[in-house]
């Protein structure tokens, strides 16, 4: 995905779902919100995880939904075999029982992966 691809991709994405900036989700395991560095509540290690067992690592999540370097729209569009970023945005908000989705967990040693879609943080991992 092209860098301008991704930023217009968030932009929709955050006019979508009508909120302004940052986005985040609960953890799957602990259903805790994934804070963003910039939030005065404390930040944790959270894993994504995908449906055949690779592994991202972010410890300071910076709240526009990248983890280890990974994004993670860009995960599902791979997990899928989609090509563009506006197919994966439309089947994130209207999906059906053949999309896959990557886990959001602190513990990832203790999970296995399910398919189903985390549930989002309505702070944005930051207005709490």
């Amino acid at each position: 995905m092209q860098d301008k691809d991704l930023i217009a991709f968030k932009s929709n994405y955050c006019k979508k779902i009508n909120k302004m900036g940052f986005y985040s989700w609960f953890t799957q395991d602990t259903n805790r919100s994934i804070s963003n560095v910039y939030s005065s509540r404390p930040f944790f290690r959270v894993f994504m995880l995908d449906h055949i067992g690779n592994m991202w690592k972010e410890n300071c999540y910076e709240g526009y939904g990248v983890f280890g370097c990974k994004d993670y729209y860009e995960l599902m569009a791979e997990m899928n075999g989609l090509s563009s970023i506006e197919e994966t945005v439309e089947l994130y908000f209207e999906p059906n029982e053949s999309i896959l989705f990557p886990n959001l967990v602190e513990y990832p040693r203790k999970w296995v992966w399910i398919n189903k879609k985390p549930k989002d943080c309505p702070y944005q991992g930051f207005f709490y």
